[in-house]
């Protein structure tokens, strides 16, 4: 297999595994490049790409527009805060308008839940979705289980904690799915105002003691509080939370395993996890950073190939 199954990556949900193990190997090969002297190929020297965000964003965008800078691609950088929806420009007219100079790939971050989906069957362009809303973040799942692989030689067989708000994460969503298409073990934890009510019919193990979810996993995958999406209080205080749910170094040393500890970013230190954790030897943040650039280079190389 030497191309994707699909034009866009829309979802882990929509992809298959070789699809994923396809991105895995491609990333393997441009890690290489990121690691050389001269850190830029010429791969994508004649496509357009436009990063289309209507959602704050520093990693993912910085990464994503580092890896279109690596492979030689022009880029269009658009943010909807200083943009014509201000105006009232609606999402199609805006992305048409970009796409009539000429735009070959539409990175895109959004609030709603569904609109990269919704924006695919609208135009001819690729599309690479970077959030939408609470649903799905396939960059991100794809490089924390590049990560793990890298880390523990494969992600089949190992078991992984999801651990926070698995409500308001997009994060979690692509995660359960692409570790489970890998043959991982995954268990959610966080207090149960704070996990989806049918979570389970995904076949995923809940837990809400951290204690017991750090003993049975190899991996725990460490999400922030999202408060800018939470409408009403799902716990009294950040205080609360960091008492019951907050990882800090005594716990790892009070497990009879090394785990290895992960986070998308933002951190909170001090709620999720305290500094002792996030900057030990157990943490292998930076790397997923590191891969990040890796892993959305492999993601718009094989894009521009399926046409």
């Amino acid at each position: 297999m030497s191309q994707l199954s699909t034009r866009h990556l829309l979802g882990i949900k929509d992809i298959t595994s070789e699809d994923i193990q396809l991105i895995f190997e491609t990333a393997d090969n441009f890690k290489e490049v990121l690691n050389r002297p001269i850190k830029k190929v010429p791969s994508l020297r004649d496509i357009t790409i436009a990063n289309i965000f209507f959602e704050n964003s520093t990693r993912t965008r910085l990464s994503f527009e580092l890896a279109e800078k690596r492979l030689s691609a022009d880029v269009i950088n658009f943010s909807s805060s200083n943009s014509s929806v201000k105006k009232g420009e609606t999402l199609i007219d805006t992305v048409n308008n970009i796409l009539s100079m000429k735009v070959d790939m539409v990175v895109m971050r959004h609030s709603s839940v569904g609109a990269p989906h919704f924006l695919s069957k609208h135009i001819k362009a690729n599309i690479v979705n970077a959030g939408d809303g609470t649903h799905e973040h396939p960059t991100q799942a794809l490089l924390d289980a590049f990560s793990i692989r890298e880390k523990l030689g494969d992600v089949a067989g190992k078991k992984v904690a999801i651990i926070g708000d698995i409500l308001h994460s997009r994060v979690a969503l692509s995660n359960i799915f692409c570790l489970q298409k890998l043959g991982a073990e995954v268990m959610v934890c966080g207090p149960i105002t704070l996990l989806p009510k049918h979570i389970g019919s995904l076949g995923v193990k809940i837990e809400h003691d951290v204690e017991k979810a750090l003993q049975w996993c190899d991996v725990a995958n460490v999400l922030r509080i999202q408060l800018e999406r939470q409408q009403i209080k799902y716990f009294p205080s950040l205080r609360e939370y960091s008492l019951y749910f907050g990882i800090n170094r005594k716990m790892l040393d009070r497990l009879d395993k090394e785990i290895v500890i992960m986070h998308p970013g933002p951190i909170n230190r001090g709620v999720e996890l305290n500094s002792d954790v996030a900057d030990s030897e157990h943490s292998i943040i930076l790397q997923q950073v590191e891969n990040g650039v890796a892993i959305r280079m492999a993601v718009l190389y094989l894009l521009a190939g399926a046409k």
